[in-house]
């Protein structure tokens, strides 16, 4: 099944509004990094050359998961093999990848980010770091691929980050903790040796937050009814 046109309207302009926010919170500088959602067998994928903090619709490519142009005049991004890639092997809905400083600070030293937060459980716990390749080539596609297997997010050694998620919001939400998580560890380090939350700790989060329906908006529990006394003698209801 093919994505209608008016989907693939909606996910360029959805594409561009995540590459704003983005470059507005400091993730995205210049045309470096790039933003992909995909609507069934089309990937909306970010140009490559474009200033991705005013990143318009009509700088987002279309593509089939062959990477063929389907939609756009402008050429895709070269990290374009990476992106399909993890839809490929994850089935995901949405790719992003920055050069955001944290996150690239950290690549730059750590083989991997511990699980220093409960927040990073979110992502699957400790990020590894993918070894370092020159960009847009098939051997930085595949060692970034191994690195997100059983996460959602992955660093890029010497170079930044790789998130992804069910949908383009959640690839963006990903993107943002883990940079927060890299500035944490960063400062955390500054002052002596990281604590890392042992597989003990990590357990008892997962069963709290499924118990509580951690991350989710929740309704107040409705109030009991007040029982009635019953009536004395002599006295009707």
């Amino acid at each position: 099944m093919t994505a209608s046109s008016s989907e693939l309207s909606q996910e360029r302009a959805a594409v561009a509004d995540a590459c704003r926010r983005l470059g507005a919170e400091g993730l995205l500088i210049g045309t470096a990094g790039n933003v992909s959602a995909r609507v069934d067998d089309r990937v909306a994928i970010t140009a490559t050359g474009a200033v991705l903090a005013r990143l318009t619709p009509d700088q987002v490519t279309v593509v089939d998961l062959d990477g063929n142009v389907v939609a756009g005049d402008l050429r895709p991004t070269s990290e374009l093999d990476l992106h399909l890639g993890v839809y490929r092997r994850y089935g995901v809905g949405a790719v992003v990848h920055t050069h955001a400083p944290m996150a690239t600070a950290v690549s730059c030293v750590l083989d991997e980010l511990p699980c220093i937060h409960y927040q990073l459980l979110t992502l699957g716990g400790a990020v590894r770091v993918a070894p370092y390749a020159t960009f847009g080539t098939p051997e930085l596609a595949g060692s970034v691929l191994a690195a997100l297997d059983g996460r959602s997010a992955a660093l890029m050694a010497n170079h930044g980050a790789v998130t992804h998620g069910r949908t383009l919001d959640d690839a963006v939400e990903n993107a943002l903790l883990l940079e927060w998580a890299c500035g944490v560890y960063r400062n955390a380090a500054a002052m002596g040796a990281p604590r890392v939350l042992d597989e003990r700790q990590q357990g008892a989060v997962i069963e709290a937050a499924l118990a509580r329906g951690y991350g989710a908006t929740q309704p107040v529990p409705s109030a009991r009814p007040v029982e009635e006394p019953e009536p004395t003698k002599g006295e009707s209801r």
